[in-house]
């Protein structure tokens, strides 16, 4: 565990603050952009892979890292976690297609899947409970300045300089962080031998793969559909196979048993899913239908990050006070409210209707992940404080995982079979629109408004598991929560 009479608290704690800015900027930096990357780029049939590479290696390896981190200390594991990630910002701004931004971004997901987990662990590490409550002020304030910077930088980014640097600014902060670890973090930890489940998380980024292929070609021919279908099913079979066998499985089964922590972290990927759909999605709306530009679709998304680190200051700071499951479902009661305002969303609507469904979801998010944060990491002792965390947080990666390529597919469908009288978009179509609409001349018009009912098809679907969210949370337990780190109350 850390060596807290060693550790500089506060300069740690900054240093985590540098590396989660890193992973919170990406969540509207990205976004804002994409649109105007994939018009340069191309293969616009492949904009929600971009969002999908990268949380499907940071998905597979978070459960990874966290066992690791429970192993060696967490400080070697944020190490290579921010080197790898580097690595990847590196690459991505040097992309000329995105094929090869996808790659590049499986490579930012892997150096991803350590920072998030392991920066929250070493704050779970440090702190107890009722100092959480302050620090966790702190680390909202993350996801604040990176809500707001995320979205103008991005904008200003592509229209008055090369796109690469939304990648390349990460490359001074991931290495500010890194010198904060190395100085001023110290660990005594007690090695021991314990196997990595590296087949359970070969077999399982292979079977989200090949699900989120299918899924992808949902409308295409059949054999593009079955066989990488085929292969999520073999995949899937011998991931549970394997995960029965292993000595240290990938999915502890005794842990995610537990109730409070199956319950809350089901709840967390559904939520994830929602949050996903939001963030790649609302900003191709507001510019490629509503003709706003970048700069307001990023800051319609900044409000939602915006309203996150609120929700989680307020949650983090009464949660003693009125108790885990209601600050749980008020926050999850929040999601489907504040996704109404999508699903009314035209394309004459005012971007503020937009931004105030954006605040109350993200206002939800930071009660809701606030209080099943709380609940899995004191269920447990420090043994297994890495893996736990690890749990929620590959919940909601998988949740973003899953939507953001099922809500991909949604669109894509839509596009490609329109009902009534519309026609079907193409993918070089779409590219022009948010590229250069004035090239589409006459039919520009017609694009959007077929563009705008397949988006709309992906809000209702958003709200749906919105509702799910909502409905899976009434089954996570009353707790009371203590001083200790194992004595967590259920009724």
């Amino acid at each position: 565990m850390s060596d807290k009479s060693r550790t500089n608290r506060p300069l740690v704690l900054a240093s985590v603050m540098a590396a989660m800015f890193m992973i919170a900027i990406e969540a509207t930096i990205v976004s804002t952009a994409m649109p105007q990357i994939a018009g340069q780029l191309g293969d616009i049939h492949l904009y929600a892979w971009v969002f999908s590479a990268f949380l499907l290696t940071q998905t597979a390896t978070t459960v990874v890292f966290g066992k690791l981190s429970d192993l060696y200390g967490r400080r070697p594991v944020l190490l290579v976690g921010i080197g790898v990630f580097l690595l990847g910002s590196l690459l991505c701004g040097f992309a000329t297609s995105i094929p090869m931004l996808i790659v590049f971004r499986l490579v930012q997901g892997i150096g991803a899947g350590a920072i998030q987990p392991i920066g929250i662990t070493v704050v779970g590490d440090l702190y107890t409970v009722q100092e959480r409550g302050r620090i966790q002020g702190y680390l909202a304030s993350v996801w604040g300045i990176s809500s707001v910077i995320g979205p103008l930088a991005g904008a200003l980014i592509v229209q008055h300089i090369s796109w690469s640097w939304i990648f390349w600014i990460n490359l001074p902060v991931g290495s500010l962080a890194a010198a904060g670890f190395v100085l001023f973090l110290h660990e005594e930890v007690e090695h021991r031998e314990r196997a990595i489940d590296v087949a359970g998380a070969a077999l399982f980024t292979l079977a989200i793969a090949s699900l989120m292929l299918a899924l992808t070609e949902i409308g295409a021919s059949g054999a593009a559909v079955f066989w990488p279908g085929l292969v999520f099913v073999v995949a899937s079979v011998l991931f549970v196979l394997q995960e029965r066998r292993a000595a240290d499985p990938m999915l502890d089964a005794r842990l995610w048993a537990q109730r409070p922590i199956l319950t809350s972290n089901a709840a967390t990927l559904l939520s994830g899913m929602a949050v996903i759909g939001l963030t790649a999605f609302l900003p191709m709306f507001v510019q490629g239908v509503m003709r706003q530009s970048s700069l307001v679709a990023g800051f319609t998304l900044t409000t939602m990050v915006f309203g996150w680190p609120v929700g989680a200051t307020l949650a983090a700071r009464n949660f003693v006070r009125f108790g885990l499951r209601p600050t749980l479902l008020f926050g999850a009661a929040l999601l489907p409210l504040g996704s109404v305002a999508f699903v009314v969303l035209g394309s004459s609507s005012s971007p503020v209707l937009a931004g105030l469904g954006s605040v109350v979801m993200g206002f939800g998010m930071g009660f809701l992940s606030t209080a099943c944060i709380v609940i899995i990491q004191d269920s447990v002792a420090w043994a297994q404080r890495g893996s736990a965390t690890a749990s929620n947080i590959f919940a909601r990666q998988l949740g973003q995982t899953l939507g953001a390529t099922v809500f991909g597919a949604v669109l894509n469908y839509g596009l490609a079979h329109p009902s009534g009288d519309r026609t079907a978009v193409s993918s070089d179509q779409l590219q022009r629109l948010l590229d250069a609409p004035e090239s589409l001349a006459a039919t520009a018009d017609a694009v959007r408004v077929a563009l705008g009912h397949s988006l709309h098809a992906t809000f209702w679907s958003i709200f749906a598991v919105a509702v799910m969210t909502l409905l899976l949370s009434l089954l996570v337990p009353r707790v009371a929560i203590s001083d200790g780190p194992r004595e967590l109350a259920v009724d």
